[in-house]
């Protein structure tokens, strides 16, 4: 059979940006689809460096605008005007609302995808993560451990550009690092009096895909320290598709990336077992068309991509081609979010200190319960990670006249303020479907959401809320509290499952190499692989199973195996 091309990546995200670096960079001809609009690196981000009184509507978008538009994609920041330009609409490009529980799927609508507003947290995976299922029965067993992953976590931290440091903790494994971004003054104090008052914690600076070195080969500079990440970054100071992976694909030659091309569906051919052809529909005229490869890189990001394989069914059959296991949309996860503590520095030492720049990071408190089976008063399995940062706000003005004046020359209290992200188990019943009998403009089935937390995560939240609290009393912190909202699945937008992967065919839709049981010369390498979300932001992790999987798929064409 001809080809057009040898690979075809489906997204060009955090996971389909790396999957067309590897796979050009290893002599493929690659076509790259987007279904979102075209943002060249620099040209297009059309905020970059704009004060609030240059935004629209200062910033914030009218709240009718936002109900109407954005009524998910607000959670992830479409409210705000900086970077509205960057998401989904939710009206044009809906869910099955009606037959949906409540569910946040924060999409983008950009080649780039959320490389270009992800919160830059990047985290490995540690050896506990990946025997997490085995362990205690939760889910589908990872086929793969950390020391398969460990080199390629370095293979893309190297090139990336991670800044971090190195702690030999465990739970949260070092890697290949710049030097950390600072802390400032406050989070230092907290540090030092909780590390000593509770052994065994540790308030580390957080690991971040946001430069502290240039890499002048790359033609990216360290960050500057603007706080203008979701604007996207003319500096290339942090990790995108557009400033790190896009021009390493388009340098080979070897790249042809078409936006505003909508993934229906992928063609399947019974009697060979192989996808051959994708087939698209042009967002702006509508017409469809189907290209065809060697091979296919599913990276569409974990909902989308589980809905483009439900969608792809067996000739004169409901069924997916992809779903001889019945597991296709099951097992899908998020972090549990929305938990939240703090607590006031009574120092007067610190009065003097300010904060100068605006640091893309702050602080994180790697996991501590359940590890090493030490914790018998723990009532739920797994854990969670706090993230936080300090920082002190101008002070409030009061009177009026000079007076006022003066006053608002000075600084509030230092506060400091965490939030937690608590692991998510692998629940079978919790699924993403599609309704036959609703449409969207382009003909595609709408995704419906059956996915909730449940006890396990509810216990996990509330320990975590009181730990918080105890930390912050511990390390002499004054007006402590905590909070404890409604937690949304899809809110912390760590989507994970969908097309999980495991070693036994009947019970997962990827194998070890992140390649279909049913097809293979199809590979999902993006959040719907994943058969458990550890606690720790897992783009790092896309990335890592990315190249590998690129690198695997390469040795196999070259082999004629597919």
């Amino acid at each position: 059979m001809a080809y057009d091309f040898d690979a075809i990546v489906i997204g060009s995200g955090i996971s389909g940006g790396w999957a067309a670096k590897e796979l050009t960079e290893k002599g493929m001809k690659v076509l790259m689809l987007d279904r979102g609009r075209m943002v060249e690196h620099r040209k297009d981000y059309i905020t970059e460096g704009k004060g609030p009184w240059a935004l629209p509507f200062r910033g914030n978008l009218p709240p009718e605008q936002v109900e109407r538009d954005y009524q998910m994609a607000k959670w992830g920041g479409a409210n705000l005007t900086q970077q509205t330009h960057y998401y989904n609409n939710d009206r044009l490009n809906p869910i099955d609302y009606e037959n949906s529980k409540p569910f946040r799927w924060v999409r983008p609508n950009q080649v780039g995808g959320k490389s270009l507003i992800w919160g830059r947290v990047a985290l490995r995976w540690s050896k506990i993560d990946f025997e997490a299922n085995k362990r205690d029965g939760h889910g589908s067993p990872w086929p793969i451990e950390y020391d398969e992953v460990a080199p390629w976590y370095s293979y893309v931290e190297k090139y990336a550009g991670i800044a971090g440091s190195k702690e030999g903790l465990p739970q949260l494994p070092d890697g290949e690092y710049q030097p950390p971004h600072p802390m400032n003054a406050a989070e230092i104090w907290v540090k030092d009096r909780l590390e000593k008052a509770i052994p065994g914690r540790k308030l580390i600076s957080t690991r971040t895909a946001n430069m502290t070195e240039d890499k002048p080969e790359q033609g990216r500079a360290r960050c500057q320290s603007r706080s203008m990440c979701a604007r996207g970054c003319s500096f290339g100071a942090y990790f995108s598709t557009q400033a790190v992976t896009l021009p390493a694909a388009r340098k080979t030659g070897n790249l042809t990336l078409l936006s505003d091309q909508v993934v229906t569906n992928l063609e399947y051919d019974p009697k060979t077992r192989r996808v051959t052809g994708v087939r698209v529909v042009d967002a702006n005229t509508l017409q469809a068309k189907v290209h065809t490869s060697r091979i296919v890189f599913v990276c569409a990001s974990a909902m989308a991509s589980t809905q483009i394989l439900l969608n792809s069914r067996l000739p004169g059959s409901e069924r997916s081609f992809a779903d001889s296991s019945g597991l296709l949309g099951h097992y899908i996860m998020d972090h549990a979010f929305r938990t939240g503590f703090w607590g006031t520095v009574p120092d007067p030492a610190l009065e003097p200190f300010i904060t100068y720049g605006r640091r893309p990071n702050g602080v994180y408190i790697p996991r501590f319960r359940n590890l090493n089976g030490q914790d018998t008063d723990a009532d739920f399995v797994r854990g969670y990670g706090m993230q936080g940062a300090a920082g002190r706000s101008v002070a409030q003005p009061r009177g009026f006249g000079a007076a006022m004046k003066e006053g608002m020359r000075g600084y509030g209290p230092w506060t400091i303020r965490f939030t937690a992200f608590g692991e998510c188990l692998p629940y079978k019943d919790n699924t993403l479907s599609l309704n036959p009998a609703k449409l969207d403009r382009f003909g595609v089935p709408l995704a419906v959401f059956n996915v909730t937390f449940r006890d396990n995560e509810q216990k996990m939240l509330r320990d975590a809320a009181l730990q918080g609290e105890a930390m912050m009393k511990a390390s002499g912190l004054v007006d402590v509290g905590s909070s404890n909202e409604e937690h949304v699945p899809g809110d912390a937008i760590h989507e994970m499952g969908g097309a999980v992967m495991g070693a036994d065919p009947r019970a997962s839709v990827v194998n070890r190499w992140s390649q279909l049981h049913d097809a293979a010369n199809v590979f999902v390498t993006d959040g719907s692989q994943m058969a458990s979300t550890s606690c720790v932001n897992p783009s790092m992790t896309f990335m890592a199973l990315t190249a590998r999987a690129a690198d695997h798929a390469v040795k196999l064409v070259k082999a004629g195996t597919i």
